[in-house]
């Protein structure tokens, strides 16, 4: 039998741990999507993108015969994938119009900030180190947002409308309680499959994309799939505000890989702001 005390590290860091790992899959799909839709239709690639999640998802159903939620739960999960298919789309456009350093980081704000005031209403104030931390996740966050001339980049607005979808997406899950992740996972693909699919049958834009996109867009539909994963996990081990404001760190990946591969432009400011944001992670883990 294990020590107590590992056990209640064990338990106490789980959240932490998953949404890590969803920073990891979300800010590296996040790239691959926002580099690869610059060439093709977003609404098409982005229903590529759920083609691809959702097949991977039924696989795991399919190999791990998990209950199916209830229908309240299956509902709200649904909803949330309507919600966030769509405003997947409007960040895959965002991310393509401006640059990734920039716009990633503005969705991420918001969709962390209202789940966040909604959390704690719901369940209480957290202590203060983890207030700490969420302090320092905001701070971050807000550097590596800040534009270095003054002006507003491209995509900024998009950005906007994303993140109060990815918000909505958060607290829809949150409603799914201790259903079975993997199912939760495959009905969030199910509803953004119904979003951009009905967009795209409107537009009858069929053929905006080359063979090389469709394999980039089920690809990041795979990474994506497996971040939202990761994130039901830590939702249901911990606070929604843990989990959220952990998970949206996902843009210092997204950053650091325009950086790297794009050769974009990276301010001393936007390298504290990363250094806040990691910070920020054991401050909420052991609050």
């Amino acid at each position: 039998m294990l020590p107590s005390c590992f056990v209640f590290a064990q338990n106490h860091f789980a959240p932490a741990a998953y949404s890590l790992a969803a920073v990891l899959a979300w800010g590296t799909s996040d790239f691959f999507g926002g580099y690869a839709s610059r060439r093709a239709n977003v609404f098409l690639f982005t229903t590529l993108v759920n083609v691809g999640g959702l097949l991977m998802m039924t696989s795991l159903v399919l190999s791990t015969h998990p209950p199916f939620p209830s229908g309240r739960a299956a509902a709200w999960v649904l909803a949330g994938g309507i919600a966030g298919g769509a405003a997947l789309a409007i960040f895959y456009r965002a991310l393509s119009s401006g640059r990734m350093g920039v716009t990633a980081p503005v969705a991420a704000v918001l969709s962390a900030a209202i789940p966040t005031l909604v959390s704690m209403f719901a369940e209480g104030p957290p202590g203060a180190t983890r207030v700490l931390g969420f302090l320092f996740a905001i701070a971050g966050l807000w550097l590596i947002t800040r534009s270095e001339d003054g002006h507003r980049p491209e995509g900024i607005g998009s950005a906007i409308l994303a993140g109060i979808g990815f918000a909505t997406f958060y607290l829809c899950v949150r409603q799914a309680g201790d259903s079975s992740a993997v199912w939760i996972a495959s009905l969030t693909r199910t509803g953004g499959l119904l979003a951009t699919g009905t967009i795209i049958l409107t537009q009858r834009k069929f053929r905006d994309i080359t063979a090389t996109g469709v394999r980039w867009a089920l690809l990041t539909g795979c990474i994506d799939s497996l971040g939202t994963l990761l994130f039901v996990r830590a939702n249901q081990s911990g606070r929604l505000d843990e989990a959220v404001v952990i998970s949206s760190l996902y843009p210092a990946i997204t950053v650091l890989l325009a950086r790297l591969v794009l050769n974009e432009h990276f301010t001393r400011w936007k390298f504290v702001g990363l250094l806040a944001a990691l910070a920020s992670v054991p401050l909420i883990a052991t609050g």
